[in-house]
């Protein structure tokens, strides 16, 4: 456990610095997943290796020795993690709890209120045009979604760039993108360190939005053309757009994306991610199976101590002893 514990950890630090960069490379679909399934990995390899941390120091504790019923010497000897060591993974664990918690409440109002201005926008079928000289187009996600363009907007653009538009918020509701940016605030929440694939994977949902538009319009020219005009009338104006906009992102990033030909699926990024994620499992499960025994051993070193001193047969003892019982 000394050393497999540490390797999640490791693998996370590992990732946050190298994956963003070649996940906005990559075909913007397959990246989004292959993001979201290092951020939730990640996560619990990162939770699972502090909780273990954490444990050897609670562990050593008198009271929790005593109600456990095992040698804290032995746990001492088979894990020799520093009492500073466990105490720090403990307070990270805290914190990244309670961090957890507040961007899920955050969340649940996102999507509470996404859900009121849906009810709330004109009309009842997916397209809402609002009476507004502000350029704004954004997708509300719900049960279903609705595309919000404003008058302005629309003015800005000419038929084939709003059919782009269009295209691309539909991509957003089509793909539940709202999914994926709820799994990395909350992982990123719990682990700063995941913050870098958050940030890719916001402009990766914004490049997969783009790449489908292009395919339903048939121009890769004209949906950069639509998201440079929109992104340049947006500007202009003091608010920022909503989540899941067609302005979001690095706009001169997508535009040169989108005027370059359709990026290829390249599978040995992908699969080097794999493999430093099945390492971040492989670790995690190595380490816990390493404290399971630890525990053992420790029970069963206290059982003989127990058994010598009253003078009962250890292996009896041991055999017949559970955690929690009181024997006369």
């Amino acid at each position: 456990m000394l050393i497999s514990v540490y390797v999640p950890l490791v693998v996370t630090a590992v990732l946050s610095v190298l994956a963003p960069r070649p996940a906005r490379r990559l075909a913007p679909r397959p990246a989004a997943w292959a993001l979201a399934c290092a951020a939730l990995v990640t996560t619990v390899g990162w939770t699972g290796s502090l909780a273990l941390l954490a444990f050897t120091g609670v562990a050593q504790i008198p009271e929790v020795a005593a109600e456990g019923r095992w040698s804290v010497s032995v746990l001492r000897a088979e894990d020799p993690v520093h009492l500073t060591v466990a105490v720090a993974g403990a307070l990270v664990l805290l914190v990244g709890f309670a961090s957890l918690v507040l961007a899920a409440v955050r969340q649940l109002r996102h999507l509470l209120w996404a859900r009121r201005e849906c009810a709330r926008v004109p009309g009842d079928g997916e397209l809402a045009v609002v009476d507004a000289d502000a350029p704004q187009a954004f997708a509300l996600p719900g049960a279903p979604g609705r595309i919000v363009v404003s008058r302005g907007m629309l003015r800005c653009l000419d038929d084939a760039e709003r059919e782009a538009l269009l295209a691309h918020e539909r991509a957003h509701l089509r793909g539940r993108h709202h999914l994926f940016q709820t799994l990395w605030r909350l992982t990123a929440a719990v682990n700063p360190l995941l913050r870098p694939l958050a940030e890719a994977g916001g402009y990766v949902l914004e490049r997969w939005a783009d790449e489908e538009a292009a395919a339903h319009v048939g121009s890769r020219k004209v949906v950069a053309r639509a998201v440079g005009r929109a992104a340049l009338a947006a500007s202009a104006h003091a608010s920022s757009p909503p989540a899941l906009a067609v302005t979001g992102g690095a706009v001169p990033q997508r535009v040169r994306a989108l005027l370059a030909p359709p990026p290829p699926r390249r599978t040995l990024p992908i699969a080097g991610g794999a493999l430093l994620l099945t390492l971040c499992c492989a670790g995690l499960a190595n380490a816990a199976s390493d404290s399971d025994k630890m525990v053992d051993d420790a029970q069963r070193a206290q059982c003989a101590a127990a058994a010598a001193q009253f003078g009962v047969d250890a292996h009896f003892c041991c055999r017949h002893h559970r955690p929690g019982e009181r024997h006369a």
